[in-house]
C-alpha cells in the first residue's frame, strides 16, 4: 500500500548561487558528508546537489509533514546503490515519522527517483508499505515439554 508520494523541483542556478554565496555553510547545513563527497565528485556539483535538495523536499512532503514539522534536513538521506540507483535513509525525526505512519504488520520501503534537465531537478519519493513475512514461530505450535 502506498503510505505517502512527494514531487519537488528544484532550480539548478539557485543552488549553483545559494553554493556561490553561502558555500560551506549551506552545505553543512543541508547534506551529509556522504552527500557532499558524491556531490563534489561529480561534475556538474550544482545540479547533483540540486536532484538530493529535491530529494529532502519531496521525502518531507510523502512523509506527510514538511520541513516545517521538525525534520532536520540532514534527517535525510540520498545515497546511491553500486548500480547507480538512489536510495533514501532517513534518521532522527523523520525516522520516527515514517514509523509512526506504517502499520504494525509492515515495513516501510522509500522509493526516489531523481531526474534533472537544466535549469531543472526533479525528485519523485513513494514511501510503500510492505507485509512482513509471516513469523513462522507464531504459526507453529509451541513444543510440547518432556517430563521425566
Amino acid at each position: 500500500m502506498i503510505l505517502g508520494v512527494g514531487t519537488d523541483l528544484c532550480n539548478i542556478e539557485r543552488i549553483e548561487r545559494t553554493l556561490a554565496r553561502f558555500g560551506d555553510r549551506f552545505r553543512n547545513r543541508v547534506f551529509t558528508p556522504e552527500e557532499q563527497r558524491r556531490a563534489e565528485r561529480r561534475k556538474d556539483v550544482a545540479g547533483t546537489y540540486a536532484k538530493r535538495w529535491a530529494a529532502k523536499e519531496a521525502c518531507s512532503k510523502a512523509l506527510g509533514s514538511g520541513l516545517a514539522m521538525g525534520i532536520a534536513w540532514k534527517d535525510m538521506a540520498v545515497t546511491n546503490l553500486p548500480s547507480g540507483q538512489p536510495v533514501m535513509q532517513v534518521t532522527g525525526w523523520a525516522a520516527d515519522r515514517l514509523a509512526a505512519m506504517t502499520p504494525p504488520g509492515y515495513r516501510a520501503l522509500i522509493h526516489v527517483s531523481l531526474t534533472d534537465d537544466h535549469p531543472w531537478a526533479q525528485a519523485v519519493v513513494v514511501i510503500e508499505a510492505l507485509p512482513l513475512p509471516p513469523d513462522r514461530d507464531r504459526e507453529r505450535p509451541a513444543a510440547a515439554g518432556r517430563s521425566a
